[in-house]
């Protein structure tokens, strides 16, 4: 039963409107792409706005895309970083697909076991891209889950080679009664000194990576 429950069956792979190839994974009953999202062009050949500027990003309330540091060299491992208005058009991801909810993300996580362990099994094991000691991560899922850091919504960039995050395209009304509640979606987190995979909340200015799942 462990076996059927952590291993990930390899499927078909798909392309981003920008040619992108990615490859594709089978979890339970659910599909993903096994590689963060790559690309600059919205599925209906819109460009995504590059913004590279601090101060630019921090005033942003409006969809944006970077590379961590600014630095292109980091697409092929790490994809981009997207702040979630650029999930909220619902044209990021390629036709048939879409960014996550948090019903989908938790739905993953309870999957694996629910255990505080579904970490290991969506981890990309070893050191290579993780920071030490990234122990008993084990990619047992074929998930692949690389640690691209994020941008925080002041503008710096942080934690590449140690976490990883992802959006869900849920808002959170955690806060509803408070103004703050239109500026906080929820993310998933991957970490280099644990096993799980973290479920929080954020502002929506934060840029994160993103993975698809299929329609």
């Amino acid at each position: 039963m462990l076996l059927i429950v952590l291993v990930g069956c390899q499927t078909n792979s798909v392309k981003d409107i920008d040619g992108n190839k990615y490859k594709t994974i089978k979890i339970g009953t659910q599909i993903w792409l096994s590689e963060n999202l790559k690309t600059t062009t919205y599925n209906d050949g819109t460009a995504i706005p590059l913004v590279k500027s601090y101060d630019a990003w921090a005033e942003l309330s409006t969809p944006a895309y970077c590379w961590y540091n600014n630095d292109s060299t980091n697409k092929e491992v790490y994809g981009a970083l997207y702040n979630w208005y650029t999930v909220n058009t619902k044209k990021l991801c390629p036709e048939g697909w879409h960014v996550p909810t948090d019903e989908e993300w938790t739905e993953l996580r309870t999957y694996l076991g629910d255990k505080g362990n579904a970490g290991n099994a969506l981890k990309e094991s070893g050191t290579s891209h993780w920071k030490s000691p990234n122990s008993d991560a084990s990619n047992t899922t074929g998930f692949t889950g690389l640690p691209g850091g994020y941008r925080d919504y002041k503008g710096p960039f942080n934690l590449l080679r140690k976490d990883a995050y992802w959006w869900s395209s849920t808002e959170s009304y955690r806060y509803i009664s408070t103004d703050s509640a239109s500026t906080i979606s929820f993310y998933r987190n991957l970490r280099y000194d644990d096993h799980d995979l973290f479920r929080n909340i954020t502002d929506k200015s934060f840029g994160f990576c993103v993975r698809c799942l299929m329609n």
